[in-house]
């Protein structure tokens, strides 16, 4: 049984960095879709507050430094 532990930790560990991957993609995605609707001569996200997302897809809070 002491086997099965270790087994279920890694496989938790390899699926939360499968899902840290996908939301890490899904974000660039989407800033990527709001670059290009924006024009090239107009101004970039750069002074805005860059929204993170959770395991789940969730945006997180924004703090202090964000701003």
């Amino acid at each position: 049984m002491g086997g099965n532990s270790r087994t279920t930790f890694a496989k938790r560990q390899k699926e939360r960095a499968r899902q840290e991957k996908q939301a890490e993609k899904a974000q660039r995605r989407a800033e990527r879709k709001l670059q290009q609707k924006e024009d090239p001569g107009s101004a970039s996200l750069s002074n805005s507050p860059v929204v993170t997302y959770d395991e789940e897809g969730n945006p997180e809070g924004l703090s202090f430094h964000d701003f």
